[in-house]
Formats: structure tokens, C-alpha cells, sequence
């Protein structure tokens, strides 16, 4: 039987070798190495979540209905018979109530939502702080920037959908920073709400978005993005024997298929299980959207709230001018296009950027495939940190009145206490984070030149003290000497010989400042001459001694044990 299968397996592939030449591409592609660390599966998460999405997305879609008409509830769910609502609201009561297993799904596809993100921004964390998006990944970076806003544009588009009260007053922020846009805010409002806010139309166009335009765009930048990933090959930590011109690793074809292929099984366990006892979005308890009212602790999903925190972290009043101005019969709410626009404008468009800034900044045009540690690249680590607490600050703001019952704290004092953090502790955490990385930097070339303390104390004849050190592997040695030693931009001297001033000199001298900025203060890798030296000092020096001296002081003791228990061995049979 089983060589009836083998046969029917192999004469099938052959048929199709013979029509398409796939042999070829399938043993290219199952030789493709990977290398083996579990940071690389963040990106694996990801996509394995969206797989998770559109498998829940499409059983929900079947029992959701996009409309805002009104209609009476009369469901199963007792407690709102009778209260008016769309029938989108109706429909997510509906699967939650009557379709077996609907809310289950509901649930799975909520947290898989969130575990999209989260996997997406944390894999551009681990890009970012190893440097994975410099040449020839720059733009595969720009691509994973681009799949992260669409996940928050499908995110927030899901989220709105039930039409519930918690969703409702999410679009109604959103509204509002739609007019706050100068001249053309009211007219985009108009057409999109389909009339004055909430319009009729919302529901069905963010349905369209949310289940045809962003996953297909999704889907599209995942199959690119996975394709730059194959011609580029893929990156690699640094250690003995990787270059930037091979790849250590695994092939694709078996291992690393049967690992991704039961990973993603846990992953869905893990979704699964979560979605199963811990509830998430009970629109029954929100009840149907109605503009008027506001529930206390009304918070949008996490990946969105920056933009609330933000938005709360505005004063109307900045040194005594106000925020708002009425110009030739306009209204320009600058507490408005600010917190909401203008920052997450800029602070997505440095992120988006960033690859080609350092580039330019440091001069570095080189290709990279072997990653940086962390703490080689310290300005990079402190901006990433940075960033991050930027981020965080006004996440905690978007949740501040939570955050403020729950701790017993003034509201006031919180929201003011945050005004004066967003522009201390990005700064104060960039610094910390880079005397951190300079002071690891130090660390290991103390190592590589004196080795590990081993613990051993040796004393010698003239009474001197010394710990014993124990030299580094090859490996050890390798991780810690083999990075780039980038120093800071010479640039061509303000005036020519012939007094002339050079063309140019101002932006060379600015980038002369960027380039300090990365690289001025910075520590040098041991070199080979320290490093041989080094190792003549081990071999000769004060620590060898004392190794010898620890080995003899060792023996003698062996020698004094076996002498005193012949002693006692020999008082026994006296005895």
C-alpha cells in the first residue's frame, strides 16, 4: 500500500515538473536557510494572527449585517427587548446569543486583533533596535510600517462596527478631529458620516474597509514583504563565523517548516484559550449608540489610545494664548489638529523615515546582515527608548481617569503631572539608556582583555592579593571585538587654500553635528594588538602565576587530607 502512494506521489510531481519547472524553484526554496532565535518568530505571530483573523472574519461576516437602520430588538438577549438600535447592533447580539459558538468566535477574533498588533510593533521594536532595516532593508522596514497603520486602520474599523455605545463615542473623537482640519474638515465629515454626525452610511463603508480594502492590501504587503525577505536573505545575530556574506541557520524544508507549521498551532491554542475565559468588547452591556450619553471609562482599544492621551494632554491655554482662533470666518482648533494630527503625523513619519536619516546621518551606506547588539549602538537604542516612553506616556493619559480611581489620584494632578513628563522623561530615558549601553560597551572589552572573575583569591609570597581570571572562549571574544568602529564625519576645512569659501560648507557642517551626535562619545572595540597582548598577559603575567599557585595550593591541600587520614586510619587500629 505504501509503495502504491509513493508512486502515485512521485508520478504526480513529476506530471507537474514536466509542465510548470517548479522542481527547480521548490529546491531553491527548500534550501533557504534561516537562522535560529526566537525573536525572528515575533514576525511569525503576527502572521499567524491575521491567518486567525481572516478565518474568524469570514464566519462572522456571515451573520453580520451593515446597517444603520433601526429596528426593535427582540432577541434572545431579554433585557433589551424592546430598545430600539441598528441592525448592526442587532446582528452582533445575534451572533453572540443565538449563533452556536458565535461569541467564541466573536472573542478569538477580537484578541487576535490585538495579538496582530502587538506582534507587528513589538517585531519592529526588535528591526529597529538591531538594525535590521538598514541597507539593503529599507524598503522592507517602510513596508512593515505600512502593514502596522493598516492593522490599526483595520483595528479601529472592526471596533466601530457593533454601532455600541463604547464604538460610538470612539467615532465621535474621530469625527471631531475630522473637523478640526482647516476648510475641508466639514465637507470630509459630511460625505463620510453620509450627513451630519452619525449620518446613515458609517457602518456599511467601514464594513467595506474592514473586510475587502485593508486585508487585501494587507495581504498584498505581507506576500512583498515575505518576498524581500527571500531575496535579501535573512539577517542573523552576531557570533563566530557569521558575515555579512553568509547565513547560519537552518533549512526551510524540513525543520523550519514542521517548527512554523506547529507554532502556529500554538499560537491559535493560545488565542483559543484566551478568547475562551477572558471576555472582551460585551457590547450588551454598553447598550446601542446613542449620542447623547458618555459611559464612565470609555477608553478605545490600546493600539488607538495614544491618540485619546493625546488628545486629553492638550491645554486649551499655552502661555496665556489660547489654542483656538476664528481666521476670516474659520475656526482653527489648534488643541485639536496638535495632539491629534501634527504629532502622530510627525512621530509616524520619523518612524517611517528612520532608515534613511541614519544613513545619511552616519554615513553607514554599506549593506548590513548581521544585526547589532543593542548596546554598540547607543544613540539608536536611546532614540528607540525614547520613543517608546513617548508612546507610553500618552497611552497612561488616554487612560487617566481609570488610572486616577484606581489609585486615588487627582485627575487634574495626573493630567498635569503628564504635561511636564512628555517632555522630561523621552529625554531624561534617551540618556539613561545611553550611559546603560556605553557602560555595557565598557563591560565587555573589560572582559575580553581581563576575562571572567573566576572567584579564586591567590596570595603571594610578598603578600599582594590577585583574583584569578578566566580568558574568553572564541566565541565569547568573537560577540564582543566583531562590530563596526563608525567614527564621527570629517568634513573639507571652511575655505579652499586660496581663501575661497567652499560651496556647500553650512549642510556639510550640519551633517558634520548628526554625525558627532551618533558617534562622538563612543567606546572603542578592542583591537588585535590589545587583544594579543592581552593574551601574553594571561599566559605570563600576575594571573597566570596565580593560577599555578592556585593549582600547587590546591595539591598540597589534596596531599595534607590524605596524610591526615592515615593518621586517623591508623589511630583507629591502635584503638
Amino acid at each position: 500500500m505504501g509503495a502504491k502512494v509513493n508512486s502515485a506521489a512521485a508520478g504526480t510531481a513529476n506530471y507537474v515538473d514536466e509542465r510548470t519547472s517548479i522542481g527547480g524553484f521548490v529546491k531553491f526554496f527548500a534550501r533557504k536557510l534561516f537562522p535560529d532565535h526566537w525573536s525572528f518568530m515575533l514576525g511569525e505571530i503576527a502572521l499567524y494572527a491575521f491567518i486567525i483573523l481572516l478565518i474568524s472574519g469570514v464566519f462572522l461576516t456571515a451573520f453580520f449585517v451593515p446597517s444603520m437602520t433601526e429596528v426593535h430588538y427582540e432577541g434572545a438577549y431579554e433585557t433589551m427587548h424592546g430598545v430600539a438600535m441598528t441592525e448592526a447592533f442587532a446582528s452582533t447580539l445575534k451572533t453572540s446569543f443565538e449563533v452556536p459558538g458565535g461569541l467564541l468566535i466573536r472573542q478569538i477574533h477580537h484578541w487576535s486583533a490585538l495579538l496582530f498588533l502587538a506582534a507587528i510593533m513589538t517585531h519592529m521594536c526588535r528591526v529597529f533596535f538591531t538594525g535590521a532595516f538598514r541597507k539593503p532593508r529599507e524598503l522592507n522596514w517602510l513596508i512593515g510600517f505600512t502593514l502596522m497603520i493598516l492593522g490599526l486602520a483595520a483595528g479601529f474599523t472592526g471596533y466601530s462596527l457593533p454601532d455600541d455605545v463604547l464604538s460610538g463615542n470612539g467615532l465621535r473623537i474621530i469625527d471631531g478631529v475630522i473637523k478640526g482640519v482647516p476648510l475641508i474638515g466639514t465637507y470630509i465629515s459630511y460625505w463620510l458620516f453620509g450627513g451630519e454626525y452619525p449620518g446613515v452610511d458609517i457602518i456599511p463603508r467601514l464594513f467595506t474597509a474592514h473586510v475587502l480594502l485593508v486585508p487585501a492590501l494587507i495581504l498584498a504587503l505581507i506576500g512583498l514583504h515575505l518576498f524581500l525577505v527571500f531575496l535579501h536573505k535573512h539577517t542573523q545575530y552576531p557570533g563566530g563565523g557569521k558575515t555579512h556574506k553568509n547565513v547560519v541557520g537552518l533549512p526551510l524544508f524540513p525543520v523550519y517548516t514542521a517548527k512554523a507549521g506547529g507554532f502556529f498551532f500554538v499560537v491559535f491554542g493560545i488565542v483559543a484559550l484566551v478568547a475562551s475565559v477572558f471576555t472582551i468588547n460585551p457590547v450588551w452591556n454598553y447598550g446601542p449608540y446613542d449620542p447623547s450619553p458618555v459611559s464612565a471609562g470609555t477608553q478605545p482599544d490600546w493600539y488607538i489610545l495614544f491618540v485619546d492621551g493625546a488628545l486629553r494632554l492638550m491645554p486649551g491655554w499655552v502661555f496665556g494664548l489660547p489654542m483656538e482662533w476664528e481666521i476670516f470666518g474659520y475656526t482653527l482648533s489648534m488643541n485639536i489638529l496638535l495632539p491629534a494630527v501634527i504629532i502622530p503625523g510627525l512621530f509616524f513619519a520619523i518612524i517611517a523615515l528612520y532608515p534613511w536619516i541614519e544613513a545619511w546621518a552616519t554615513g553607514d551606506k554599506g549593506e548590513r546582515h548581521v544585526l547589532d547588539r543593542p548596546r554598540n549602538v547607543p544613540v539608536r537604542t536611546g532614540i528607540g527608548v525614547a520613543m517608546i516612553v513617548f508612546y507610553v506616556i500618552l497611552v497612561i493619559e488616554g487612560s487617566n481617569d481609570i488610572v486616577a480611581n484606581l489609585f486615588h489620584l487627582s485627575l487634574n494632578d495626573l493630567t498635569i503631572f503628564f504635561q511636564w513628563a512628555i517632555f522630561i522623561l523621552p529625554p531624561l530615558s534617551f540618556w539613561i539608556t545611553k550611559r546603560i549601553c556605553m557602560g555595557l560597551q565598557r563591560k565587555d572589552r573589560e572582559l575580553v582583555l581581563h576575562g571572567h572573575e573566576s572567584g579564586t583569591i591567590v596570595r603571594h609570597e610578598n603578600g599582594e592579593y590577585i583574583e584569578v581570571h578566566t580568558p574568553l572562549n572564541e566565541q565569547e571574544v568573537w560577540l564582543r571585538v566583531n562590530y563596526p568602529n563608525h567614527k564621527p564625519l570629517e568634513i573639507e576645512p571652511e575655505y579652499n587654500d586660496l581663501g575661497v569659501r567652499r560651496k556647500g560648507y553650512k549642510w556639510d557642517r550640519f551633517k558634520q553635528k548628526l554625525s558627532h551626535f551618533y558617534y562622538e562619545e563612543r567606546v572603542e572595540p578592542v583591537t588585535w594588538e590589545e587583544y594579543q597582548e592581552a593574551l601574553h598577559h594571561h599566559e605570563h603575567g600576575p594571573s597566570a602565576q596565580g593560577k599555578q599557585e592556585a593549582a600547587e595550593a590546591e595539591q598540597a591541600d589534596d596531599r595534607l587530607k590524605e596524610e591526615w587520614d592515615k593518621v586517623e586510619s591508623s589511630q583507629d587500629s591502635t584503638k
